[in-house]
């Protein structure tokens, strides 16, 4: 295996963005570890994808303790990518991980307990070889345990030097300026929220965004390509190797026709702008400022490639963020509504 050396023009054309009021700047685009980083992937094309991240300018890598599979694999694969060739480089990256959803049988395995998260984090610490995370986040809200709890637990492990900031994922507005109040309280303000959001999935819109400004937080988005259903994988039909076929975050009914009318649609938009549908899905999440970065995944090197470069597409105008307001409705493909529930 030839030893890695960083491309010396690896902050050149990547955009970063401040996070909120804080002082941490994060690239527009984000890699996350979701899928394509178990143990059913190939680990020479996992670590071509985590070298040509970084080498595009992406500082940024997302991780929970159920990433996989199997539950904890992502983290242990990517541990050892960071002992193998990043090792030089770890001042120049910020590393997230979570906890919230389920890890391990019975009640101390899920949800928002202090129990739970500190002995996740402990534990994802272990698998990935590191003292500390730049970002340990809520990954949920857990309406069965008080959201002071939760918070307090977040603040103990910034605390003790386990993490360097705090967040929070798929909570509602409401919880979130709950959360943020007493993060700020206990003297450690959270420093972002995680919520899905596509041209598919508008949630945030209706009052998360406007909160997350007036507590000073930053925004990154998951699922900006809807799953892959803001790809051109799914026009003509379901692929036998897709998501969908497979049962994986995107389901077979959300493929009906009067959601693919919508795609086909944006699609053309896209097309008539020089960019592919994700590229410009990507893109029109990022036109608003308060979206700190977006959070992609990748299956291969290309894959990684074509979606970085929305970043150099055309700026939308005002006819063509009409034009998708017509298309870009909600397909009820939000999989974490209920945590984003009051």
């Amino acid at each position: 295996m030839k030893s890695y050396e960083a491309a010396e023009d690896r902050y050149e054309s990547m955009q970063y963005r401040r996070c909120g009021a804080s002082g941490l700047q994060l690239p527009a685009i984000s890699l996350g570890l979701w899928h394509n980083f178990g143990n059913d992937k190939s680990i020479d094309t996992q670590r071509d994808i985590l070298r040509r991240a970084f080498d595009l300018g992406i500082t940024h890598f997302d991780l929970a303790n159920n990433y996989g599979p199997p539950y904890g694999e992502a983290e242990r694969n990517f541990g050892r990518f960071l002992h193998e060739d990043f090792g030089p480089y770890r001042n120049e990256l910020v590393i997230s991980t979570k906890a919230g959803w389920d890890m391990w049988p019975g009640p101390y395995g899920i949800g928002g307990s202090r129990k739970y998260l500190l002995s996740s984090l402990n534990d994802s610490l272990h698998r990935m070889g590191l003292d500390y995370v730049d970002i340990f986040y809520s990954h949920r809200a857990d309406h069965e345990t008080p959201v002071e709890e939760t918070m307090m637990a977040l603040d103990q492990a910034v605390r003790s030097g386990k993490a360097l900031y705090a967040g929070i994922s798929s909570y509602s507005a409401k919880r979130t300026k709950e959360a943020a109040t007493i993060a700020r309280d206990l003297g450690t303000p959270l420093l972002i929220h995680q919520p899905s959001y596509s041209m598919l999935n508008r949630w945030i819109e209706q009052d998360l965004f406007d909160e997350l400004e007036r507590q000073g937080m930053g925004c990154i988005v998951f699922s900006p390509l809807a799953q892959g259903l803001l790809t051109d994988r799914y026009l003509d039909g379901i692929p036998e190797d897709s998501r969908a076929a497979q049962g994986k975050s995107l389901l077979p009914e959300h493929l009906d026709e009067s959601v693919l009318k919508h795609v086909r649609a944006l699609n053309e938009i896209a097309g008539q702008r020089g960019q592919k549908l994700a590229q410009m899905a990507l893109a029109w999440c990022l036109r608003d400022p308060r979206v700190t970065s977006t959070l992609i995944g990748a299956s291969s090197v290309e894959q990684l490639e074509t979606n970085v470069a929305a970043l150099q597409g055309p700026r939308f105008t005002d006819e063509e963020l009409a034009a998708i307001d017509q298309d870009a409705v909600e397909c009820g493909i939000n999989l974490w509504a209920e945590s984003s529930q009051d």
